[in-house]
């Protein structure tokens, strides 16, 4: 959510001023702003982390990969590591705290596991 609160706000600054939104910093700014809100609060977690773990498998490739395969070499442990994160996050769901789980929409692993521990 903070990057793509300073991709679209601008805040805090980076001294880039704010992305132009029908562009394709304007699209990532927005997805990481809105999804980050969305996973922060565990509404829709598994689509939306699904489609952030694309969002960040691509930045990896368009703006890391050029520099290098590794993460390590480019810069790109970031992007990697949320990735990985978000695809979890996609599987997993949001957990017990989520406004998912409220909905009765987030029935995750730990659900099916504490039922499959009571029968």
């Amino acid at each position: 959510m903070a990057h793509g609160a300073q991709k679209i706000l601008n805040y805090p600054p980076s001294g880039q001023g704010p992305v132009e939104l029908l562009s394709l910093m304007g699209l990532g700014g927005g997805l990481e702003l809105v999804g980050g809100f969305l996973i922060m609060i565990g509404l829709f977690t598994r689509v939306t982390a699904f489609i952030l773990s694309g969002e960040m498998a691509v930045a990896y490739f368009m703006a890391h990969a050029p520099g290098g395969f590794l993460p390590l070499v480019n810069k790109g442990e970031l992007a990697v590591l949320y990735c990985f994160v978000f695809f979890y996050m996609a599987t997993a769901g949001g957990g017990s705290w989520s406004v998912d789980r409220l909905l009765g929409r987030g029935a995750g692993v730990a659900d099916s596991e504490l039922r499959a521990a009571r029968s």
